[in-house]
């Protein structure tokens, strides 16, 4: 399985995640828990993912984030804890 990547995330996406961000309404404890998160170092599905961490969702595919979602929004993809 690979590793989430954050350092080397293609500009398009790290503009995308920070649009969907701010415009998801992601709090200052959302960012908190999703740091704690990424610094686990935790490992992916090469495929569709999702993290549900109760306020809003973090979706990927493979190493790289995708977008964030809302509570409500349904991810698509393997669930990962």
């Amino acid at each position: 399985m690979p590793k989430i990547e954050w350092h080397d995330l293609p500009r398009a996406v790290r503009h995308h995640l920070y649009l969907r961000g701010i415009e998801r309404g992601l709090t200052a404890e959302d960012l908190a828990r999703l740091e704690q998160w990424k610094r686990s170092n935790p490992d992916v599905p090469e495929g569709l993912w999702y993290k549900d961490f109760g306020s809003f969702k973090l979706c990927g595919e493979g190493r790289y984030p995708k977008t964030f979602l809302l509570r409500g929004q349904i991810a698509q993809g393997q669930k990962i804890d």
